[in-house]
């Protein structure tokens, strides 16, 4: 894409980099930047380097925070001993929208994949295995996506925190096998956390 301007063509390599963001998309944010006040352009590359900057990840849970306990596992009146198991921060985002879910979570970070080369060791599982052995922890939801490696990924937990007697369930599979949960409609999504199965059932279906 030739562009009149060295300033605006590194500027759209810039934001074409961003997921579903094309070079004729990006030209078109570009060039509605350069339409705009210089004090609201001035004002988003601030915002955006503030939080690059700035953005925290929760001690406990792992999820995106602005302090180092986020807002979710400093409230008094969320329940700490149940803990919702999510792959990344746009499934706790998906999950409290549906306002059915009372308990914490635990953001793994992504999910095993050979392939991908991720293993156990780069994920949060090890924090994960130590909150259970405080004794504290009552009932893990497995809430990862119904993939072959979010399946391969809740086993591989289940294994772990086997021998210590605590309850294990998975949201009901009124997720379709395959989608993943930042896609599901809220009703759905709240619906799979309140009728979730023993997760012993769900590896034997």
């Amino acid at each position: 894409m030739e562009l009149p301007s060295k300033l605006v063509e590194n500027a759209v390599n810039e934001m074409s980099q961003l997921p579903g963001i094309g070079k004729r998309t990006a030209l078109r944010l570009v060039l509605h930047l350069l339409k705009q006040p210089l004090e609201q352009t001035e004002e988003l590359t601030t915002a955006l380097a503030s939080m690059r900057k700035d953005i925290q990840f929760c001690i406990t849970c792992h999820t995106i925070s602005d302090a180092e306990i986020c807002t979710i596992c400093a409230n008094a009146a969320r329940d700490k001993s149940i803990i919702c198991v999510v792959e990344d921060v746009r499934d706790v985002m998906a999950i409290e929208n549906t306002n059915m879910f009372k308990g914490v979570y635990h953001v793994l970070g992504g999910k095993i994949s050979p392939i991908e080369g991720i293993g156990p060791s780069q994920l949060k599982i090890t924090s994960l295995v130590e909150k259970v052995k405080e004794g504290t922890v009552a009932e893990i939801i497995f809430a990862l996506s119904s993939t072959m490696e979010g399946d391969t990924t809740n086993f591989y937990i289940y294994k772990q925190i086997k021998e210590f007697q605590i309850k294990t369930s998975t949201i009901a599979r009124g997720i379709a096998v395959g989608d993943e949960l930042e896609y599901a409609d809220e009703v759905t999504l709240g619906r799979s956390l309140l009728n979730r199965i023993p997760f012993e059932t769900s590896i034997k279906q």
